[in-house]
Parts: C-alpha cells; structure tokens; sequence
C-alpha cells in the first residue's frame, strides 16, 4: 500500500475519534452547564465529519447503498463475532471492572442488532419498507416502528429511545 493510501486511513481514523470524542466533551460540557463550550465542541465534531467523510471518499471506500450494506453487515458480523468475544474474554482474564465487561457486552449485543438490519435493508433494497426507527441512548440498541418498553438489551425503559430521521 502507497504511503498515501496509509495516510488516508489513518487520517480517516483519527477524524472519526476525534468526532465521537468531541460529542462526548460536548455532552460533558452541557451537564456542567457551559452550553458555549459544549456548542464548539459540537462544531468542531462536525468539523471532524467533514474531513473523515472525504478521506473515506478518497479511499474509495462509499460505494453504491447494496455494496455498503453489505460492507456494513460484514464490519458489524465482524465485531459481534469476533471483536467483542475476543475483548469480553481478555477483560474477563484481566479481571476488569464491572461497568467494562458490561459495555463490552451492551456493545456486542448492539452489533449483532445492527447487522440484522442492515441485512433486512439489503433484503428488500429492491422492493423497500418504510421504517422508522428508534436508538437507545444506553446501549445503541435501535428498535424498528416504536421504542419497546423495556430495551431488550440493557433495560432501559421506552423513553430511553430517540426516533431517528
């Protein structure tokens, strides 16, 4: 691989952390209520979209919406057949902290929720459904026409969920 290419993913990478890491700022600064800090950390997350969104461009890596639900249902089959397991039992050995083992699992078990529907979108991609749907915001479970009223995943109670547009 050419050391352009490299840098490219790498750059993807860290403009994608860096995202997450800054809405994560975000909602610390507004529970601190500082909501000044919390709207430039948000700006600057969006910022980070902008610049991973064109090295994923340059990488060739989006592709019509069939190629990326398939690239999606095998990332997704990935973590919740291999990564997780992997770091569920690593952290387990390691005897790590509760709430870790915890995330660990709500994260696998998300995954494997994520990928089946990525692979019901795939399935009807020629004759769609209209769906709508809703995030846990606990633990990324995300729930087709209506929260539940209990998260299957973690618990959390219906109006946990947000609607997604």
């Amino acid at each position: 691989m050419c050391n352009t290419i490299q840098n490219l993913a790498t750059a993807f990478a860290g403009e994608s952390q860096a995202n997450r890491k800054y809405l994560a700022f975000a909602k610390q600064a507004d529970a601190e209520k500082l909501p000044y800090v919390a709207k430039l950390f948000r700006a600057a997350a969006e910022a980070e979209t902008i610049h991973a969104h064109t090295h994923l461009r340059n990488l060739g890596m989006i592709k019509s919406t069939a190629e990326n639900l398939k690239a999606a249902i095998e990332g997704e089959t990935h973590e919740f057949t291999e990564m997780y397991p992997g770091f569920i039992s690593e952290a387990q050995t390691e005897n790590q902290p509760p709430a870790i083992l915890k995330g660990l699992q709500l994260a696998n078990d998300a995954e494997k929720v994520h990928a089946s529907l990525y692979q019901k979108a795939l399935d009807s991609i020629n004759n769609p459904v209209f769906v709508d749907y809703f995030l846990c915001s606990v633990c990324g479970h995300i729930a087709e026409n209506s929260p539940p009223d209990l998260c299957p995943i973690c618990g959390a109670k219906a109006v946990a969920y947000k609607k997604i547009d």
